[in-house]
């Protein structure tokens, strides 16, 4: 594995100069939202309810009406291209992006997003997460919110001062992180899920054990799920969220309920809504409620 092209700390640089280049060129397209709490119990909710998915909806429809299909990797717009992760990967701006500086982590040569999970695509995770706090996931099939079938992991930065403590699952999981040293469920989650705990001061100061560390998180999180690596695929659709300081995995049923999409952001406390009939829907029906009618029960 060759290194990554960019001297260490200059990543967020990067991405800051890409972005403000792309936004100029056109090339890289914001989602507009307007953004609101959804109070459920003691977690708040931030739900985003999308102004117009016009371009985005254009976008897909070229794609499905494209013979062969367009895979928007390979090659993918150089105008969104950040950096080089190793040879395995690189790092490129989410082009309809709803969050500031979303990132995309994809596989040089096609892999399938219902594959596994490799050292590679950890590697190439681990080098992001040094340089930026943020939120990394990964939507494991379709019926897990996957909108592209080329593998890619995701990460959004945490700009906020305290940190992944500002995600709304957070503050579901900081109450249990101690007992997490001997379970895998916090219990006011309803949701199937299996949460690893690690000490980032421990890991941060190098890649390779970095890596390890998320690697091991995952299988042993796969397993405490069910979903069985002894296969050649994953035999569930499942979403994965990685900090600095935890990783969740959750199992997943169902793309959507009622008509709400839901991916790896929704189950961190980030819901986007189509219009404000959808903020109404997921209103009756209640964030944690969504969440466990597109997963399972946790005791399921």
């Amino acid at each position: 594995m060759t290194q990554a092209d960019f001297p260490s700390g200059s990543l967020w640089s990067l991405v800051q100069d890409t972005t403000q280049q792309a936004l100029q060129s056109g090339a890289l397209e914001p989602i507009a939202t307007q953004t609101g709490v959804l109070n459920a119990g003691e977690l708040a909710f931030t739900v985003r309810v999308v102004d117009s998915l016009a371009r985005k909806a254009a976008a897909r429809s070229r794609t499905a009406q494209s013979a062969p299909p367009v895979n928007p990797f390979l090659p993918y717009e150089e105008a969104l291209f950040v950096a080089s992760l190793f040879d395995t990967h690189v790092c490129l701006l989410n082009k309809f992006n709803v969050v500031d500086h979303h990132l995309l982590m994809v596989t040089r040569q096609y892999e399938s997003q219902d594959d596994w999970l490799t050292r590679p695509d950890f590697a190439a995770l681990a080098r992001c997460l040094i340089e930026i706090a943020g939120l990394g996931f990964y939507n494991g099939g379709a019926a897990a919110g996957a909108s592209q079938p080329h593998k890619h992991l995701q990460l959004v930065p945490l700009l906020d001062p305290a940190g992944t403590a500002a995600l709304p699952i957070a503050q579901a999981i900081a109450p249990h992180r101690a007992a997490l040293k001997i379970a895998s469920q916090v219990p006011n989650l309803p949701f199937s899920h299996s949460i690893q705990s690690y000490v980032w001061q421990s890991l941060q100061g190098s890649h390779h054990t970095l890596t390890s560390c998320l690697l091991e998180a995952y299988q042993q999180i796969m397993a405490d799920l069910g979903i069985h690596q002894q296969n050649g695929q994953p035999s569930e659709p499942y979403n994965l969220l990685v900090t600095r300081d935890w990783m969740m995995g959750v199992r997943r049923s169902q793309a959507s309920y009622e008509g709400i999409n839901v991916n790896s952001l929704g189950y961190a406390g980030w819901l986007l809504v189509k219009d404000s009939s959808g903020l109404d829907q997921l209103q009756q029906i209640g964030p944690l409620t969504l969440l466990e009618k597109v997963g399972y029960p946790l005791d399921a």
